[in-house]
């Protein structure tokens, strides 16, 4: 998974619209901390829209 921020947003939102249909049926998929892409996204403006199922400004 990218450590960018930036790069990590682009890849999160790519794999949410295309395979997965919330954050944690991606994390679980991928083996990933859902509170750690939570807070990197976070720290560049970003929060998590369950409704859109993306990460929105």
């Amino acid at each position: 998974m990218p450590q960018d921020p930036v790069i990590l947003l682009s890849y999160i939102n790519t794999q949410l619209r295309d395979c997965y249909h919330s954050l944690d049926d991606l994390c679980l998929s991928l083996d990933a901390d859902p509170e750690q892409i939570t807070a990197k996204l976070s720290s560049i403006g970003y929060s998590y829209d369950p409704d859109a199922n993306q990460f929105v400004s």
